[in-house]
């Protein structure tokens, strides 16, 4: 015989299906735009900038409490109408170049530019420096003419008496 849910039980079942639902919808920050432009010119910056408790997110995927203060932040500039170099400007200020996920061409971030370029030239450089001594000490083994041409006739002389040993 079948038993019908009762009214406690389904009341329940509601009640645990809202509560799931508003735990995962308020995670989500919700931001009022002017503008559609002001709404794309957020989200990029939320995606260059990066979370400095994180260091491997940027503040739009990290749910870190100060990468949702500079979401807040961020949303206020821009609905002031402040121009994205001011509020990167702003946020390196505060936070230095660490929060660009692109750093930028300085004195200080240059060895993140050139510093790959410079290893592979320099191991370009090593290569071909040890292939060049390698062929000058193949080429100079210390012999004069007369001893190699009778260092060859001794290896040809060898080679000669072990093919015969070799053969049944």
């Amino acid at each position: 015989m079948k038993r019908k849910p009762s009214v406690v039980s389904i009341l329940t079942f509601f009640t645990v299906l809202l509560t799931l639902w508003a735990g995962t919808s308020a995670a989500i920050d919700v931001y009022q735009f002017p503008d559609e432009e002001s709404r794309e010119r957020y989200q990029d910056l939320t995606w260059e900038l990066r979370c400095p408790k994180c260091q491997n997110q940027n503040i739009a995927d990290s749910n870190a409490p100060i990468a949702q203060d500079l979401r807040r932040e961020v949303h206020r500039m821009v609905v002031e109408g402040h121009s994205d170099k001011e509020i990167v400007d702003f946020m390196v200020e505060r936070y230095g170049d660490f929060v660009l996920y692109r750093p930028r061409m300085s004195g200080r971030t240059m060895i993140l530019w050139v510093g790959p370029a410079v290893l592979v030239i320099l191991g370009i450089i090593v290569v071909l420096i040890l292939g060049r001594k390698n062929k000058v000490s193949q080429e100079n083994d210390g012999l004069s003419e007369d001893e190699r041409n009778r260092l060859r006739q001794l290896l040809d002389e060898a080679e000669h008496l072990s093919d015969k040993t070799d053969k049944p």
